[in-house]
């Protein structure tokens, strides 16, 4: 896909085929249905992206059931016009109408139910007073393979997200950065990714210096100087799917240790990388890139997770951590972003996103990672 056309679009077929696979699932994990709130979930599952208001939405899947979206009536007519609507039954409830007791009859009175994590504390209370005998488990937590796997179609989106994320990163090259705040280099990223085609925005991370120690800076008003490091992160939508990419430069010429971090770093990248194929677990990944920084003696600076999930959402499962024996897949997207942060002086990191293939990963971020320096 070219960074101009426009995607394939998801059709009626496949939100029906994904809300089967989310009520296999639910069955499998032996629930007795999965509730879906406004959010990433729902978005994934129905294409309906409703705002998300103290008004209860909500997308009931039970095995053996059709999928049933209870709304409120004011917006019955933007639910109908969803592009999964035809694979659902829409149920509306009126203002002064209780919503908890419209939604307790398609329940299981004492089931135990799948729920979304950003689902309002306020709804699913109102869920457990109305039917005081269910229980529920976040979806992380009880299907964190429900969005995990990608079709191709949503690859062609994630690979042009980050296509547009790499071009972002070859403009931003060409810019100064001394004597600018990391405010002014976060805007122009911010620019360049819809410039590209990013609908939304999610992160600029610019850590200029010592600011670049702390992973997730938020860029500020610091003045970068010659004889910065400075760490680029970034990322956000574009049809629908997420980009994240790090890379980090070097404001004039670095010193001798200042490239060797770097190198440190590029190198537990691409172990990383290496890493990755079908059936190694999670973990392994994590265990690659951060048996690299180790061997050279910066282990205890290494402080995040190697990386996570992307998808509808630039953070979702799986995470690639220590204890998360999860198998790889193919069709899961992950970061894979180790970093050395050395406390009041500079920190490296350096992301792609990589893609399970039948054999192996596959890069979707292909910019240079060699340490670049910028004016």
């Amino acid at each position: 896909m070219s960074s101009h056309s426009q995607p394939v679009p998801f059709t009626a077929d496949d939100y029906r085929a994904r809300m089967a696979r989310a009520a296999d699932a639910a069955a499998e994990a032996g629930l007795a249905g999965v509730l879906v709130a406004p959010g990433p979930d729902l978005v994934y599952l129905t294409g309906y992206r409703p705002v998300n208001t103290e008004r209860l939405t909500v997308l009931v899947l039970t095995p053996g059931q059709d999928p049933v979206l209870v709304v409120p009536t004011l917006e019955a007519p933007d639910a109908e016009e969803a592009v999964g609507a035809p694979a659902l039954t829409l149920r509306d409830w009126t203002d002064g109408m209780d919503p908890y007791a419209v939604t307790a009859p398609l329940l299981d009175g004492r089931g135990r139910f799948g729920i979304s994590d950003n689902a309002w504390a306020m709804h699913l209370l109102g869920l457990q007073r109305t039917l005081p005998d269910t229980s529920y488990v976040s979806l992380t937590d009880a299907l964190p393979m429900l969005r995990a796997v990608k079709d191709a179609h949503e690859l062609e989106r994630i690979a042009a997200a980050g296509a547009a994320a790499d071009a972002t990163y070859g403009e931003i090259l060409k810019v100064r950065f001394s004597g600018r705040k990391e405010t002014d280099i976060a805007a122009e990223l911010a620019g360049l990714l819809k410039r590209f085609g990013h609908s939304q925005v999610d992160f600029t991370v610019v850590g200029s210096g010592p600011n670049g120690a702390n992973p997730h800076h938020e860029a500020g008003d610091r003045i970068i100087e010659r004889g910065d490091m400075v760490v680029l992160d970034f990322g956000g939508l574009k049809h629908g799917y997420g980009s994240d990419t790090s890379r980090t430069v070097h404001v004039g010429e670095p010193t001798a240790e200042e490239q060797r971090v770097h190198d440190i770093v590029r190198e537990a990248q691409e172990a990383g990388c290496k890493a990755v194929r079908p059936g190694v677990a999670c973990q392994d990944i994590d265990r690659a890139a951060r048996a690299v920084i180790t061997e050279f003696g910066y282990g205890e600076r290494f402080i995040h997770r190697t990386g996570h999930g992307i998808g509808v959402t630039t953070h979702e499962p799986p995470y690639m951590i220590e204890g998360e024996e999860l198998p790889l897949v193919p069709g899961m997207c992950f970061s894979v972003e180790p970093g050395i942060y050395l406390p009041g002086r500079f920190g490296v990191r350096i992301e792609d996103i990589v893609t399970v293939t039948e054999d192996g990963g596959r890069r979707l971020n292909s910019t240079a990672r060699e340490l670049a320096i910028v004016e």
